[in-house]
């Protein structure tokens, strides 16, 4: 029975790179708009990692100043479960809050946790061969990451390295001065447009039995492309409405990159040795596992959902590249762990027998082997 549970607990075990111990860090984000790093280190970060060394069980905190927010760091100690420590820290941020003058313009502080379970179990690059712009990739990436997400055991597919789209609206200066607007006015008015709320409710006289009686009524709507945000008006001149393309022109575009992908094939590809040491515009989609899933098979769903979007989501021009892959890492980690316990127990069973005999190392074969199993199912249990 003990050989039989040891086997079961074999199979069973989750198996990951990374291992299930409580490091819980989180980033303590608090904004405040318009001030200078030297303003938010005095007034914001200073204060508040006086605050933060309350907490009891953190191993360590620091803090960044910079434009316009402080982000503070805070580690606790390993051990320290995961809830016990974000529970402490929202419990001090908000018995504080009073800790600045009310009016300072200091905005709620955010928290980011971090734990072992965000680091990714596995990481597919998209890339093609003439070099397609990481725009286009992003979009197809963004189709892949709704496909991932239903992979059972993973938790957040994220990608890195898209520039994402923004609406530019270039001001041209001669025409804001012909119709007498102001930059102030036409930024006012974008973000007056920007906006849908509901304004009340209205008789519904043709309801039916079962039917609400009332119909909501919401007044505007979202921007949602060039069109939508060059039809705004800005102003009225002359008893004529003066809209934004007028005075600005209003194109699609991308915003600032924050982040740039780039993919070199290696001389380990041998899938595209014709591409070898060149450099190709890419994004990479990230996924990480819930905690308590199995690494191995986390990245083998996801390997597979991916062959199945091949020239269907994923483009046939587009390459997909598993740059990361820590279930097989662990896979491979974990067989090694068993191939080692096997020749260590080989070895002293193959020493007893020549040095005592047939069946006093029948019988330390039978304690080594029963104990080994017995503990890998406590474990697992």
């Amino acid at each position: 029975m003990a050989l039989l549970l040891g086997l079961f607990a074999v199979l069973v075990t989750p198996r990951e790179e990374e291992p299930q111990i409580n490091v819980t860090m989180a980033n303590v984000l608090i904004p405040f708009p318009g001030a200078s790093s030297a303003d938010v280190q005095k007034m914001v970060a200073g204060p508040a990692e006086q605050v933060l060394s309350q907490i009891q069980g953190i191993e360590h905190s620091y803090s960044v100043s910079r434009p316009g927010v402080a982000v503070l760091t805070v580690q606790f100690k390993v051990g320290v479960p995961r809830t016990e420590a974000l529970v402490r820290l929202y419990d001090v941020l908000n018995a504080n809050q009073d800790w600045l003058p009310p009016g300072l313009g200091v905005m709620t502080p955010i928290v980011k946790p971090k734990g072992i379970d965000d680091v990714p179990v596995l990481a597919a690059t998209l890339w093609t061969k003439d070099a397609v712009s990481a725009l286009d990739l992003e979009r197809v990436a963004h189709s892949v990451e709704s496909e991932l997400k239903r992979v059972p055991g993973t938790r957040e597919v994220v990608t890195i390295g898209g520039p994402g789209r923004a609406v530019h609206v270039w001001l041209e200066p001669n025409r804001l001065r012909e119709h007498g607007e102001s930059v102030q006015a036409l930024h006012g008015a974008i973000a007056a447009a920007n906006q849908a709320m509901p304004s009340g409710s209205v008789a519904n006289p043709a309801a039916a039995a079962g039917e609400p009686g009332m119909l909501s009524v919401q007044t505007g709507e979202f921007l949602q492309n060039a069109k939508d945000v060059g039809d705004i008006v800005v102003g009225v001149s002359q008893g004529r409405p003066i809209y934004l393309r007028e005075v600005a022109r209003v194109e699609m575009g991308t915003q600032l990159p924050q982040h740039y992908v780039w993919f070199t094939p290696g001389a380990a590809d041998s899938a595209h040795p014709e591409q070898q040491g060149q450099s190709h515009p890419a994004v990479t989609i990230t996924v990480t596992k819930k905690p308590g899933e199995n690494a191995v098979d986390v990245a083998a769903g996801v390997r597979q959902r991916l062959d199945a979007l091949r020239n269907t989501v994923i483009p046939e021009d587009v390459e997909v590249s598993i740059t990361r892959d820590h279930g097989q890492t662990a896979a491979d980690k974990a067989n090694k762990l068993i191939q080692k316990l096997i020749f260590a127990t080989g070895s002293v069973i193959i020493l007893v027998g020549l040095a005592l005999g047939r069946r006093e190392a029948i019988i330390v074969a039978a304690a080594v082997i029963l104990t080994l199993t017995a503990t890998l199912f406590a474990s697992w249990a």
